[in-house]
């Protein structure tokens, strides 16, 4: 059985962890860090702790009603790509222990074509 890094839990949700095949589980979000837990495989989990960290970027759409997904860059292990039922609540919870200057919106699709088109 996996070992919570977390003391406190703060927010629970169901979540899809997108590599390669979508992974179906939980997210938990505590003290600590940031957790993923499939409901299907005991040994496929995700702990990224607070520390670690180092972006967390969202796909925004219609101005913040729709936000699909959001990956989390960290400094060593590289970058994970979540989905949760409730994405704004999850980045409340998130945003409460990562600074506002690690919290971004990727890019539009129309940025990446200027940017494009630019070069």
């Amino acid at each position: 059985m996996v070992q919570s890094i977390n003391t406190k839990s703060e927010y629970h949700v169901d979540a899809t962890w997108f590599r390669g095949m979508s992974v179906y589980g939980q997210v938990l979000i505590g003290d600590v860090g940031f957790e993923f837990y499939s409901s299907k495989n005991v040994n496929d989990f995700v702990q990224i702790p607070w520390t670690e960290v180092k972006l967390v970027i969202a796909d925004v759409y219609f101005k913040g009603r729709y936000i699909p997904r959001f990956k989390i860059q960290t400094r060593n292990s590289g970058d994970f790509i979540f989905a949760t039922r409730h994405p704004k609540d999850t980045l409340r919870a998130i945003r409460t222990h990562v600074s506002d200057e690690k919290m971004r919106k990727s890019r539009t699709f129309w940025q990446i074509i200027k940017n494009f088109l630019k070069i």
